[in-house]
């Protein structure tokens, strides 16, 4: 295996520990609402502090990928993202958990903004599309997450106890992988404060597009085990496997991601996503049975799967920003949608029903259709295939 081979296995894995300790927070929700007795309302309300920490975190990471570049930020995040799982398990009270959220989302973007930048790196030095594979191994984490999830509920793990495994299991994937991480090259002048910057055209058609898909990808991750229980009303044992068919569907599409992009074009991989979301949310909420539900959560899965990295590779090829400033921008824009959009759903849900909620966030998947085929508005432009940029 030649050092890029390695490169290429070891981002991989720190992909693939991100994927797994999220998946592992999201898998257990159910039961941390359980745990302090919380309403949909008050459940949406405290799922409101993690992306809210995401958005705090996506300036801050931006700044410090361009300032000490993003080996040095990966190799920090990493170890603060490990340990404070448990911290999540280990909440006494809803009080001590909004500030460990707020964190967790800050060092999930922290995670998010280096290892991405990592990935369009390596990828130009490899000169071939590569992003769309990393991100397949971060959903496939969630699919093996959330698989670990349900075998720590069978066997009656706490939370607690449940993302200690998840930690030790995390710091051993850290210690093999660092070694190959690319020590890139600092960059301290030309917008080295943090950013909060306009994007152009580009990079806000994008950001808009990004937004709806992380509201329907937030909605999944968030309420999929929460609208097994209470809408399908499932077998407890069988209230992950909404989430668990969500989650195997964006991991396989995103393994194909690349290759269909090249074989027809990003804006119509883009255009065919937003229907897949919207008819997998219909059917689940006008058929709420455990196999219509699990089908169309599937075809959601399948229509979220392209959404980010398509998104996170036309950006990190910005004319104007550094890949991991344009990346930033981008995030941040986009990250409203997991802001948003989970604790919508709670919201409306105390007010009609969680079906009502889900029927909402089908009419975004019809939104990214909407927009990613616009042609003329004075807003946007068009997106176009972005070409390789090989060293």
């Amino acid at each position: 295996m030649n050092t890029l081979s390695k490169r290429r296995v070891a981002l991989g894995a720190f992909f693939f520990f991100v994927g797994l300790c999220f998946a592992s927070w999201a898998a257990r929700i159910p039961d941390i609402q359980s745990k302090f007795d919380l309403s949909e309302g008050q459940l949406g309300t405290l799922l409101l502090f993690l992306p809210l920490g995401s958005v705090i975190g996506l300036p801050i990471a931006g700044w410090a990928v361009h300032r000490f570049g993003s080996r040095s930020v990966v190799m920090f995040g990493s170890f603060a993202y490990a340990m404070t799982l448990p911290l999540i398990g280990l909440a006494p009270t809803t009080w001590f958990l909004i500030p460990v959220l707020i964190l967790y989302g800050m060092l999930g973007n922290v995670m998010n903004i280096s290892l991405n930048t990592q990935a369009l790196g390596l990828e130009d030095e490899m000169g071939k599309s590569i992003l769309a594979s990393f991100h397949g191994l971060w959903s496939l984490a969630g699919f093996t997450g959330a698989g670990l999830g349900a075998l720590m509920i069978y066997i009656g793990f706490s939370p607690a106890q449940h993302y200690a495994v998840v930690m030790v299991i995390s710091v051993l994937i850290i210690l093999s992988a660092q070694r190959y991480i690319i020590k890139d090259k600092k960059v301290s002048e030309g917008g080295g404060g943090l950013v909060i910057k306009k994007p152009d055209a580009l990079l806000l058609r994008i950001s808009l597009i990004a937004f709806l898909g992380m509201m329907a990808e937030g909605c999944m991750f968030d309420w999929s085990g929460v609208y097994f229980k209470k809408v399908v009303q499932s077998d407890p044992s069988l209230i992950a496997l909404g989430y668990v068919a969500f989650m195997g569907a964006m991991a396989s599409g995103r393994f194909i991601t690349d290759k269909v992009a090249a074989r027809y074009t990003k804006v119509e991989v883009i255009q065919v996503s937003g229907v897949l979301i919207f008819l997998g949310l219909s059917l689940a909420v006008l058929f709420p049975t455990l196999v219509t539900s699990t089908l169309g959560f599937l075809l959601v899965g399948l229509g979220v799967a392209s959404i980010i990295p398509l998104s996170y590779s036309i950006a990190g090829r910005s004319k104007l920003y550094t890949p991991s400033v344009a990346l930033a921008l981008v995030s941040t824009i986009s990250f409203f949608g997991f802001l948003l959009g989970p604790p919508m759903i709670g919201f409306i849900a105390e007010l009609f029903n969680l079906k009502f909620s889900f029927a909402l966030i089908a009419v975004a998947g019809l939104g990214i259709t909407v927009l990613s085929s616009i042609r003329k508005a004075v807003f946007l432009i068009p997106i176009k295939p972005s070409p390789n940029r090989a060293k």
